[in-house]
């Protein structure tokens, strides 16, 4: 152990992040409470059944968790690390059970208890950075066996094996480059990486061609949803695969299917560029106002083109500001934690939330497929503020704890 009297005269707490997730969760507070109050349906309810004033509470209640985690050493949390991951393991599984795991658009990924919904795939995402920062805390030349790296590799498929069976594409993505960082940062060689980097490359390359191109009889097992938004991104007309002797009927019936399909992008993207540099003012947005946007989807998977419309370029720079904020904070964390566990930690939760705000914004402005993936602490969700503060929690933790020069 380090001698904690190093740091006695080292500042606490990161105030510059703290101050950037404040500011996010002020503005999720914000945009929340405008895509929803929208909807005449919920504005019609009490203040108290209003969807913000929830997410203000699971703010109270991720603060205090993430308060509670910087109490307790990470070395000490991390001598729990795979019995949490275990857990979260079981909970995967729970989750899949019916009657156990309840069933929203189309996907079982919940848990409903009786105050709120259970998400174990947001919880599974530390308990997997916890597991892999211990497992990978090893001595170097450790790091070289290959029974190791396959070892790693196993403890990340698992928990996506189980998180698409729900099915949940997203969260399972986030997984695999944060399990991949940690595993370069850790000292795993190179080779291994780069060698398994291409084969799940190749995998990849081979699926969207399966789904772009292949017939019917010769497709990969998919669900009928992932197959549409991999179509939607990769902008296929569904008249090109009609039958050479299709009627006018047909062709027009497909176009339908295909502009129906690609709504919820489209006006994504009307919102992001019809906010102009300042925006038409918050709550004025005529894309949620006018129900163009997506009721469930406006303050979840597009609250991004919410802010952008209301408060223009200058609100999404404003956004990505406070992001880039807590993600330098926190590589600046990893690079002054105390050893490799800190180390680990911090760059797995940097990762994580780069991943989250790279793929949703992504799918916001079309560069990336639509995967249900939430922006972490503006999107709604309890499950997925919980986990995004514990996470900050643990990288607040590493820095109490860091290395006194």
């Amino acid at each position: 152990m380090v001698d904690p009297s190093i740091n006695e005269h080292a500042p606490t707490l990161d105030r510059l992040q703290l101050a950037g997730l404040a500011g996010l969760m002020l503005i999720g507070t914000l945009f929340v409470a405008s895509a929803t109050l929208a909807n005449p349906d919920i504005a019609a309810l009490s203040w108290y059944h209003q969807m913000w004033v929830k997410q203000i509470i699971w703010y109270a209640v991720g603060a205090g968790a993430g308060v509670a985690v910087c109490f307790l050493e990470y070395h000490i949390i991390a001598r729990w690390a795979t019995v949490i991951y275990w857990a979260a393991i079981f909970l995967l599984v729970l989750v899949l059970i019916p009657h156990i795991g309840s069933v929203h658009y189309g996907a079982r990924r919940w848990i409903d208890l009786p105050a709120f919904q259970l998400q174990p795939s947001e919880l599974a995402k530390l308990a997997f950075i916890l597991a892999m920062a211990n497992f990978l805390s090893r001595p170097s030349e450790e790091l070289r066996w290959p029974s190791v790296f396959w070892k790693a590799i196993g403890m990340m498929l698992l928990p996506c094996a189980l998180i698409l069976k729900e099915p949940d594409l997203g969260s399972a993505m986030v997984l695999v480059p944060t399990g991949f960082a940690m595993m370069y940062v850790s000292g795993i060689p190179k080779r291994y990486l780069l060698q398994f980097i291409g084969a799940v490359g190749s995998l990849a390359v081979l699926v969207v061609i399966d789904v772009v191109y292949a017939p019917p009889a010769l497709r990969f097992p998919m669900h009928d949803y992932q197959r549409t938004r991999l179509l939607v991104y990769f902008g296929r007309d569904y008249t090109a695969s009609a039958p050479s002797n299709a009627s006018a009927a047909e062709l027009t019936k497909d176009h339908e299917q295909q502009l129906g399909d690609e709504y919820n992008v489209r006006q994504a993207l009307i919102s992001v560029g019809s906010g102009g540099l300042l925006g038409k003012g918050w709550r004025h947005g005529t894309q949620d106002i006018l129900g163009y946007m997506p009721r469930m989807g406006a303050h979840n998977d597009f609250i991004f083109s919410t802010i952008a419309e209301e408060e223009g370029f200058v609100g999404s720079v404003i956004v990505l500001t406070l992001y880039a904020v807590v993600l330098f904070t926190g590589l600046r964390i990893a690079g002054q934690a105390r050893d490799r566990l800190g180390r680990l930690v911090a760059v797995g939760v940097v990762t994580l939330i780069f991943s989250h705000v790279f793929i949703n914004i992504g799918m916001n402005i079309r560069i990336m497929p639509v995967t249900g993936v939430p922006l972490p602490l503006l999107s709604y969700g309890g499950s997925s503020v919980l986990g995004s503060l514990i996470a900050a929690g643990l990288m607040q933790n590493v820095h109490i704890h860091r290395k006194g020069y």
